[in-house]
């Protein structure tokens, strides 16, 4: 794009600056690659090696980044069970952040979204939390649908939904919130609504809360308070965005996954604590990590058009948001990260490959350059701070980063499936294939498995909860299994699936938290990818299958085939090759060297 003068506030950036590959992180998953940046350390430093981990003393997995710790002591007073202190939400990635450095230095830093870093770590001047941050329930989001013909998303839906039952027009909804924390049984709280249908036209009246809301076929709401009553005069406090799909012949109205409301936030999201409010007086925004709703797209809900709309109402609040925090910079450091690029490749990205196995010319015609635009769009912001720079007499430095690259994910590889077919892992029950986080695995005749989106684990004796393989064989065992990884070829390829097999003990060089981490990490031939079976722990009935979903661009593969890329508006001080490397070039850029400490 470069080349054809399609983004002319890069290659200004690369004729005068610098551009550059970017190393990415083994593996290649956000998560890790940000710790990376953020801690100049590997995964074996910083302790995040994938989204999911597993605790192996009790073999239950857990999101790698983030750790909820109940309150400490509680009163039981019937079935109420009322916290004596509040619980505790924490950050588990480790290591040093690099703005630590600066902050101890006296210079100003403001550190917006940045992936891996929820809760804010609280040592910037200000911090927004991005990637990581959940919704209200807890998870990564989960969208709501209210319709007369829930029977037609089928599989399992990555939403709640719910039949709407009309009665003249009328009908009566919640939203889902989390278990009420002042019961023993657990229950969940809900935010009840009412709907009105207009008899004759398209058009719905909702009442949530003081709130009432017009919306017309194909209408979007704006962000909506949502409240769920607790004991003793209490509410916990969210938000939410409608929009009206369809009235008839079947009615869908759509509610986004009721977010964090930064102007009273449920957990903390910023740093200070009013800095989220602050941003948010120029109105509300998403501040789940992945505002994006893939699971929409992919669950059939929304087409084309409706996801790209959603993630366009996404950016346009963070561009907006980014616009007045330029304005107002003057010194110091400012780090932004825009996520639109990332989310919306992964659905998109089969639009521009037409060997992809779920291609359809009709349908992906119109696609073809909507990530090209995005680009174009990203561009346009470049070129709006180095506008900036000037302004305040180019004595600025403008780094422009990605922490990955992309590819086609075109076929599916199903880790635990492999270890099943070639003797390493039994089933309990073939019948059960589908069962998630390995509960259908007979421990006591495992050798090895899988979680995860690169990791492969041994049932060690002494560490996993069933361990069985004495520690003594750990290590033939996994030069075994990473000989037969490789060795493995797509048969409607001809090529090798797994391209490099990473041995934990090898590649890190940073150990603090390597025992975290899975014994191997396998990095995929380019257009391969773990299954999301696999990842979840399933062991379905074959290795290799093709990728049909929507979510069809991806970047977890062999690392070497996806890195990132990295642009300066100058040549850096100290030059940077790899993600770990580039948080020292920044301090540099500061007259900070030594980083990161031993």
């Amino acid at each position: 794009m470069i080349s054809e003068g399609k983004l002319p506030n890069l290659q200004r950036m690369a004729e005068s600056g610098a551009f550059s590959a970017l190393e990415t992180s083994i593996p290649p998953q956000s998560p890790v690659a940000w710790s990376d940046f953020i801690t100049g350390l590997d995964a074996g430093g910083h302790g995040i090696f994938d989204f999911l981990h597993r605790d192996p003393e009790t073999m239950v997995p857990y999101l790698s980044t983030t750790l909820t710790e109940p309150p400490g002591r509680t009163l039981r007073l019937g079935r109420w069970e009322i916290p004596l202190g509040g619980g505790e939400v924490v950050l588990m990635r480790q290591g040093l952040p690099f703005w630590e450095e600066l902050a101890e230095q006296g210079v100003p830093t403001t550190i917006v979204r940045m992936p891996a870093n929820f809760p804010p770590s609280g040592t910037a001047g200000r911090e927004l939390s991005g990637m990581g941050t959940p919704d209200l329930l807890g998870g990564y989001g989960t969208y709501s649908l209210f319709t007369t013909a829930p029977e037609r998303l089928g599989g399992s839906p990555g939403g709640d939904i719910q039949r709407a039952e009309i009665r003249r027009g009328i009908f009566n909804g919640s939203l889902r919130g989390p278990p009420n924390p002042m019961l023993v049984e657990l229950e969940e709280l809900r935010s009840e609504f009412m709907v009105y249908i207009d008899p004759v036209r398209p058009v719905v009246k909702i009442e949530i809360g003081d709130e009432e809301i017009i919306l017309q076929e194909g209408d979007w709401s704006d962000w909506v308070p949502v409240e769920y009553p607790l004991p003793l005069f209490q509410k916990l406090r969210g938000m939410a965005r409608f929009y009206l799909k369809q009235v008839r012949p079947e009615f869908q109205l759509y509610a986004t996954p009721v977010n964090l409301d930064p102007l009273d936030p449920a957990m903390p999201i910023s740093t200070p604590d009013d800095f989220a409010t602050e941003l948010a007086e120029g109105g509300r925004f998403y501040t789940q990590g992945f505002p994006e709703d893939t699971d929409a797209i992919s669950d059939g809900l929304f087409d084309e058009d409706e996801f790209l709309a959603q993630a366009a109402q996404a950016a346009e609040e963070i561009r907006s948001q980014y616009e007045r925090l330029l304005a107002d910079f003057d010194d110091g450091l400012l780090f932004n990260y825009f996520g639109f690029l990332d989310q919306v490749s992964h659905i998109m990205w089969g639009a521009t490959d037409p060997d992809h196995p779920a291609y359809d010319a009709a349908r992906d015609g119109p696609y073809t350059n909507v990530i090209e635009e995005l680009y174009m769009e990203a561009d346009e912001i470049v070129g709006e701070t180095l506008d900036r720079l000037e302004e305040l007499g180019g004595r600025g430095t403008l780094i422009v980063m990605s922490d990955h690259g992309f590819a086609s994910w075109r076929r599916s590889f199903s880790l635990n499936t492999w270890l099943e077919q070639n003797g390493y892992l039994t089933v309990l029950d073939r019948n059960r294939r589908d069962l998630d986080f390995l509960t259908n695995v007979d421990w006591s005749r495992t050798q090895a498995y899988a979680l995860g989106l690169s990791g492969l684990y041994i049932n060690l004796e002494d560490r996993e909860a069933n361990g069985i393989v004495p520690p003594s064989e750990r290590g033939a065992l996994l030069s075994e299994i990473t000989r037969g990884l490789l060795r493995e070829v797509d048969p409607t390829t001809d090529e090798v699936a797994i391209t490099r097999v990473y041995s934990r003990d090898e590649t890190y060089t940073d150990v603090g938290h390597a025992e975290i981490g899975p014994d191997l990490v396998v990095g995929f031939a380019k257009g391969v990818r773990s299954s999301d079976e696999s990842a979840a722990g399933q062991i379905p009935a074959e290795v290799l299958t093709d990728n049909i979903g929507a979510w069809s661009g991806d970047h977890i593969m062999d690392h070497e085939t996806v890195p990132g890329v990295l642009f300066a508006n100058k040549q850096l001080q100290v030059p940077a090759g790899s993600l770990q490397e580039l948080a020292a070039a920044v301090l540099a850029e500061f007259s900070i060297a030594g980083f990161p400490p031993n």
